[in-house]
């Protein structure tokens, strides 16, 4: 029976788990603070479309947003990535062990099949 990682929180997930927000991540990361039109110059969606999903890494605490004037920027927070990076690193490494399991049982499988 496989049981749901403690560890792992699903809904840090599901919003890195979305291509676009992933890369509004790297964009964050290389260029600093961003504001939604700014980053929508790179990306192939609308403003409103990256607006909504830097709401949806803002609920998450991936971001966290100032407000500008009339626009609002957007930062990476550092401290809730570490922790998606941590969470991912140990997932892996679960299932990496999982695997090495499910090898050795195919391995004595399969050496008892050919005797």
């Amino acid at each position: 029976m496989i049981t749901a990682d403690p560890t792992v929180d699903d809904e840090l997930w599901s919003a890195i788990g979305d291509p676009t927000r992933r890369r509004m991540l790297d964009l964050l990361l290389a260029q600093g603070p961003s504001t939604p039109t700014a980053l929508s110059d790179h990306l192939p969606v609308t403003r409103q479309a990256v607006a909504k999903h830097l709401t949806v890494l803002d609920r998450v605490g991936l971001v966290h947003v100032t407000p500008a004037g009339r626009e609002r920027r957007y930062e990476v927070d550092q401290a809730q990535l570490a922790r998606a990076v941590a969470q991912l690193a140990a997932v892996g490494s679960t299932w990496d062990a999982r695997l090495q399991r499910i090898k050795r049982i195919a391995e004595a499988i399969s050496r008892t099949q050919q005797h």
